[in-house]
This record gives structure tokens, sequence and C-alpha cells, in this order.
């Protein structure tokens, strides 16, 4: 890099005084400034970019590892679990959907289909009005606030 010491900067800080001038020297200095400053951000920009794109190379290289390790260890588990089926089959002399000697089978669950949704939706609304049946659930202080007398009102 450019070594730039005090002695160094005085003397270009001179030299720009007399060539530019006093007038035009300060409007110069703030636009070397922001030009500087601009640079600056630039530079910051893309090495912030580099340093992203570097980490993403790292990030993929690693997914890709542990995908391969994933699709191994999943391979072996198939290998291992196909050999215990045959040693297993082997051993006991049946085949995967027999069932072994001595037990009982139970047949499948089966829910009883009941329509009660079906028998209470068929009750007409005014049917249940009249013989008291609620139709929806109501909270306490809902009943409380319903049934309170209001003031004003006279029974």
């Amino acid at each position: 890099m450019i070594d730039l010491g005090i002695s160094k900067i005085a003397l270009i800080g001179a030299v720009a005084l007399i060539v530019i001038g006093p007038e035009k020297l300060p409007r110069l200095a703030r636009t070397v400034g922001t030009l500087l400053g601009k640079a600056q951000r630039y530079v910051a920009d893309v090495k912030q970019e580099v340093n992203r794109s570097m980490e993403l190379d790292e990030l993929k290289k690693m997914k890709d590892s542990v995908e391969g390790a994933a699709r191994e260890v999943e391979q072996s588990i198939q290998t291992n679990a196909s050999d215990f089926e045959k040693s297993w089959s082997d051993a006991t002399g049946m085949a995967s959907g027999d069932e072994l000697p001595g037990m009982v089978s139970f047949p499948e669950y089966k829910h009883p289909k009941k329509k009660w949704r079906l028998k209470q939706g068929a009750t007409p609304r005014w049917y249940k009005a009249r013989s008291g049946v609620r139709t929806s659930a109501q909270s306490g202080a809902a009943r409380v606030a319903r049934f309170r007398p209001q003031p004003g009102r006279h029974a």
C-alpha cells in the first residue's frame, strides 16, 4: 500500500492549495471524501458478497456429504433388513404373511358406524325449542348475562 505520513499529506495539501486555489479547495476536498467513502463501501460490499458465496459453497459441500452419508445408511439398513427377513423366514419356515403357531388371530377393528349425528340433526329445530333441548352450548357468564334482569324493564 501507499505509505502516507503527515509530512507527505501536508506537502500534497500545500501543492493542492497553490494549484487549485483557496476558493475551490473545500468543494474538491468534499468531493474527494465522498468518492473515497463510496469506494470503501463498494469494496466492503464486494468482500461481503465473496464471503457469502464462499460460505454458500461450503454449505453445499456439507449438504452433499450429509446426503451421501444418509443414502449409505439407508442402503445398509435396507440390506440388513432384507437379510434379517430372509434369515427369519428360514428359521421359522414361514412366509412373511403366515401366522406363528399357537397364536390366535383377531379380526381387524371395525367401527360400528352409528349415525348419532344424523339422528340428532334429523330432529327439527322447532321441536327441540318446544321440548327444551339445547341446540348450542353457552358459557356460564353468557348465561348469567342473558338471564340478568335489565334495568327499567318490568316482568
